[in-house]
């Protein structure tokens, strides 16, 4: 029997609740499917902070580094200052892991899910990979004349040509396996961000070697219009760090929020980390009033990534068929979204196998 080490970094604010019901589900499918997770928990967050001055240490790191997998729950903590334990958490994964494949699934499940008028899940079914270890968040940053009149902010925007490349290679290749509309648009804005051209004439070199995948181009800002007003025009979409984090975010929208979108932050063949997109929502903390879902979507990713894909459609499948029904909520209520959304999944994907 296959078994799976993972590290689960639970994290702060709803981390916790959404991580457990997330294993709840990837247990249950690992149990179905005649596989195993082995799970190591690691206490990394804003209380660890809070007690010992700890964000991540090299063991811990190094801990995690021999894991095939890693899911996190959320982080970020008001008492903490901004910017503190995400950067010292989640970018040190992806940065010192070289995550450079940032994968967020957009699929409408339901269409009384999307804010768009007349968009139901057949217009709405894309892939965006956003490259993840470059751009504006490569580190290069400062202050001149800090808190004086005359203060001068820097932050470099890198690419290079390898980082370019292998995110555009990705993409080609992650649409030709998706078999949809067989199309990769590349989003970006070389006509003001002169440095962007490096974008632009290496997807143009790469689209030659994939004559079965047509191509598409738009700038950022024309992207975000037209994913509102046409978002069946996207099959797969490639785009910067920066915009990649802001196009992203729309997308989840029409999804149905954020408490369904998923990610993965992948190096292929190597360790990559899943986590929800919504965030610690530190002030619902504990009320048991978080959606599971985009918890349990990332752990379907997780899985889908380790190999065990009929799990993963499984699980996906299921709480696509618990938000069509209505019995799922994709955002949180005060009933039972957090404690009893898991054990819905599960009884689904449960009965979904017995049937097969």
């Amino acid at each position: 029997m296959s078994s799976y080490d993972v590290a689960v970094l639970a994290g702060d604010g709803i981390g916790p609740e959404v991580t457990n019901e997330a294993f709840k589900v990837v247990d249950a499918a690992a149990s179905a499917f005649g596989f195993s997770i082995k799970k190591s928990v690691l206490d990394l967050g804003t209380e660890r902070w809070l007690k010992t001055g700890d964000i991540f240490p090299d063991a811990d790191f190094n801990a995690v580094k021999d894991h095939q997998a890693i899911f996190l729950g959320a982080i970020g903590d008001p008492r903490a200052p901004v910017g503190l334990i995400e950067y010292g958490i989640i970018a040190k994964l992806r940065f010192d892991l070289d995550l450079y494949i940032n994968l967020r699934p957009i699929k409408l499940y339901d269409e009384r899910l999307c804010p768009l008028k007349g968009k139901g899940p057949k217009d709405i079914d894309m892939l965006i990979i956003r490259e993840n270890t470059e751009d504006a968040y490569a580190g290069m940053h400062g202050f001149v004349h800090k808190g004086q009149p005359l203060e001068v902010a820097t932050q470099t925007m890198v690419y290079t040509r390898e980082g370019v490349e292998r995110a555009i290679r990705y993409a080609f290749e992650a649409c030709r396996a998706r078999n949809g509309k067989k199309n990769v648009t590349l989003i970006d804005k070389a006509n003001a961000v002169r440095a962007q051209d490096i974008w632009t004439r290496v997807f143009a070199e790469v689209a030659t070697e994939y004559p079965d995948i047509t191509t598409d181009h738009a700038y950022i800002d024309a992207a975000c219009m037209w994913m509102v007003k046409n978002p069946e025009w996207f099959d797969v979409a490639v785009t910067p760090n920066l915009f990649g984090d802001i196009i992203t975010d729309l997308g989840a929208m029409l999804q149905g929020g954020m408490g369904i979108a998923a990610s993965g932050n992948l190096h292929p063949g190597q360790v990559s980390l899943f986590e929800p997109i919504h965030g610690s929502a530190p002030k619902h903390a504990g009320k048991n009033v978080a959606s599971p879902v985009a918890g349990i979507m990332a752990g379907a990713m997780m899985l889908d990534f380790l190999g065990e894909k009929k799990a993963s459609v499984a699980i996906e499948s299921s709480v696509a068929d618990l938000l069509r029904s209505g019995k799922l909520k994709g955002v949180g209520t005060a009933d039972h979204v957090c404690s009893e959304g898991g054990d819905m999944v599960v009884e689904e994907v449960r009965a979904a196998v017995a049937k097969a």
